[in-house]
């Protein structure tokens, strides 16, 4: 409790084990047990107060007053309800009542608990660990030490050679006159945050902080599905990823003509695609922490048909004679064939019809004068249609064929 600004605060105590002084009233219901809240370290299963520490922990066998009102224990006014309260949190600890008194004394300056003193033994720079590796924690000490603990955020995880918390993944590692370190298997992200080493030296307790950084690999959570659109349309791709830290992501077109990146964002927008456009976009997500992770999209572009090769054809009488249609279209194109006005048909005498996935082939067997003459080549697809017109022609036997 806050002292009047023209006295100092005296705080008298009295020890007893397991039970309480007749003088002493009935003290009131101990309040309920705060709940670990949601997302809270899992090392953070029996929460304990600082205070409640420095009064079970580190108060040394005989507590002098004089060094209470000084202010090296930093004890709040509520102090001695918690520490009657400690014996229902944490069965068979030492039981402490702690009495406090204002008097109009002289006033006497405070010395609070600090860190960052320079003759207290440092615990070590920030620990990164990657997720799922151990992490440990060490804290230097000297013979000047008598009592030490590790503690996440105000949950002790352990005291001495005493283990405090239920986590099984915490273990202790050294407690040495040099060393204090303990070690966390299997870290996940919400083990990160401040750990306090704890010690106390002279009747002085101190502390000194590390920070817990805990590394993700970077993973793609979300990205967009294949897409097939029109030529001319607009296209948005995207992709999502996590880690830690956040990982940077780039698209690129899997391409022999593309160069370099063309998105350094998780967007990716195309604004009157192509036909060249088309093919596998890749979307790349990396932190530094593990190799990038990789994910690709296929970007089909659909367009009419485009005829690219139709050459007319000499062949003698009574030789094999080939008419050749090229054409590129997405979906594939349809052929069809006509001499003149005439559709021909497949299988009809003397002819055959191939078609493939990017050509037509006319094929005749035993060419005649009737065979000759101009022949049509249509092209179609849900897109639009194209056509050529080539002739099949007579060549005189020996005639070099071009």
């Amino acid at each position: 409790m806050d002292c009047p600004r023209s006295g100092s605060c005296e705080l008298r105590t009295s020890v007893r084990v397991r039970g309480r002084s007749a003088a002493q009233p009935p003290a009131p219901p101990c309040p309920s047990e705060p709940r670990t809240a949601p997302g809270k370290s899992r090392l953070a299963q029996r929460p304990a107060p600082l205070p409640l520490l420095l009064l079970l922990f580190l108060l040394p066998p005989a507590l002098p007053s004089s060094s209470l009102t000084r202010g090296y224990w930093g004890l709040p006014p509520d102090a001695a309800r918690q520490a009657q309260c400690s014996q229902a949190a944490f069965p068979g600890a030492l039981l402490i009542s702690v009495e406090l008194h204002i008097a109009r004394l002289r006033a006497r300056p405070g010395v609070p608990v600090r860190s960052g003193d320079a003759t207290f033994p440092k615990a070590m720079d920030n620990v990164t660990v990657r997720q799922g590796e151990s992490a440990t924690l060490r804290c230097s000490v000297d013979n000047r030490v008598t009592r030490v603990a590790w503690l996440n955020r105000s949950s002790i995880l352990y005291a001495g050679n005493d283990k405090w918390c239920l986590d099984p993944r915490v273990v202790l590692l050294a407690n040495t006159k040099t060393q204090y370190s303990i070690q966390i298997h299997d870290v996940d992200v919400y083990d990160e945050g401040p750990y306090t080493c704890s010690v106390q030296t002279d009747n002085h307790p101190k502390t000194s902080r590390v920070h817990l950084i805990v590394q993700v690999s970077p993973k793609i959570t979300e990205i967009s599905s294949d897409i097939s659109i029109n030529e001319g349309g607009n296209v948005s791709l995207t992709c999502i990823a996590t880690g830690r830290p956040d990982p940077t992501i780039t698209w690129r077109h899997i391409s022999p003509k593309a160069v370099g990146f063309i998105s350094e964002d998780e967007y990716l927008e195309i604004t009157g695609i192509t036909r060249e456009q088309s093919g596998e976009y890749e979307c790349s997500a990396s932190n530094d922490v593990a190799a990038p992770v990789v994910q690709r999209v296929k970007v089909t572009v659909n367009y009419p048909p485009y005829i690219s090769d139709a050459k007319s054809t000499g062949v003698p009488v009574g030789q094999k004679g080939i008419l050749m249609c090229e054409a590129s279209a997405v979906p594939s194109a349809d052929f069809q064939w006509y001499k003149d006005d005439k559709r021909l048909a497949e299988g009809q005498k003397g002819l055959k019809v191939e078609n493939k996935a990017f050509f037509s082939r006319l094929t005749f067997f035993n060419v005649s004068e009737q065979d000759y003459g101009n022949y049509t080549c249509v092209a179609s697809n849900q897109l639009g249609n194209t056509n050529a017109s080539m002739i099949l022609y007579a060549q005189s036997v020996g005639q070099r064929l071009w």
